[in-house]
């Protein structure tokens, strides 16, 4: 049974950069965890963090709850961003 903080992390209205997640973790599985051939993948995800964090903290400044938007605004805003 996962605890409630792991079930949070795989919800993707809480974690914004799950499928990045998986993918380095998948990345670490098949290349014998060989962080050099997943680079790639963790800047990836390094990146999906920073950019989810800045959107989650200009919510926080101006009010906006919550303050992660959830999945499917997030995917709009993405859309709208081309």
């Amino acid at each position: 049974r996962m605890s409630r903080r792991v079930q949070q992390l795989r919800d993707h209205d809480v974690n914004p950069c799950l499928a990045e997640t998986d993918a380095s973790r998948k990345c670490m599985d098949e290349n014998n965890y060989n962080k050099d051939m997943c680079a790639a993948y963790f800047l990836n995800y390094r990146n999906c963090r920073k950019f989810w964090h800045g959107i989650m903290m200009q919510r926080k400044r101006n009010g906006v709850k919550p303050e992660m938007p959830s999945a499917e605004e997030r995917r709009k805003m993405l859309e709208s961003m081309g």
